[in-house]
């Protein structure tokens, strides 16, 4: 049983494909708990870059984009929804537009101290939540109570990722081995599993499972 008086942290890594966002909104509704989807944040900062018509490689422009713009995410995991400058922007930026540029974007050293200052500052507001991204574990909540790194093989990423946008197999698996290369190897807070997080093969398992084992691991971390 989980005592709904004391916070609760659960850290969801992984890279695209793998279920994060399905699973942390599901164990979140379970949990009777927020849900914050990190991703959606570096995609918001991504749709105002690509507004202003900043050149993705000028990392000091990106910088000023970022600071100047008012970013504004809901954390219920029934209907999480995210603006920018007031405006709902939660189907702009899943376009495919926004997610060829968003690793450039989230690169960026300032971006990423922007923004891990903003969701640490949710956080600790919501008290119990489960937050989900690719620095989680090691950066953003490195003390959360349960720290889970999702994962699956490669053409099964791609396979949800393509049902999902209705997008080729082939050009899926191709943007998602491009995302995870630039990810894995930015110099600022790299996807990676951190040392401590309990890995999740999901490529065989139903999302019903996978919230199953996640809530029986978090009724032993925290008993």
């Amino acid at each position: 049983m989980h005592d709904e008086g004391r916070q609760l942290v659960v850290a969801v890594d992984g890279p695209s494909g793998s279920g994060k966002s399905t699973i942390s909104r599901r164990v979140a509704q379970a949990l009777d708990a927020r849900y914050l989807d990190t991703g959606a944040m570096y995609r918001a900062v991504t749709y105002a870059v690509l507004r202003d018509n900043v050149d993705l490689g000028d990392a000091v422009k990106i910088a000023v984009v970022a600071e100047g713009v008012e970013l504004s995410i809901g954390t219920d995991p029934a209907a999480p929804q995210i603006s920018v400058d007031g405006a709902p922007v939660d189907q702009e930026i899943r376009g495919a537009e926004v997610t060829r540029a968003v690793s450039a974007v989230a690169a960026v050293p300032a971006v990423r101290a922007l923004l891990v200052a903003h969701q640490r500052a949710i956080i600790a507001e919501a008290g119990r939540i489960v937050v989900e991204g690719r620095d989680i574990g090691t950066v953003v909540a490195p003390d959360a109570d349960l720290k889970v790194y999702l994962t699956a093989d490669a053409e099964e990423r791609a396979r949800r990722r393509s049902t999902e946008n209705a997008s080729s197999h082939a050009a899926t698996a191709a943007d998602l081995a491009r995302r995870d290369r630039l990810d894995s190897t930015r110099a600022a807070d790299p996807l990676r599993q951190a040392e401590d997080a309990v890995v999740l093969d999901t490529t065989s398992l139903g999302i019903d499972e996978v919230v199953e084992r996640l809530r029986g691991m978090l009724d032993k971390v925290t008993a």
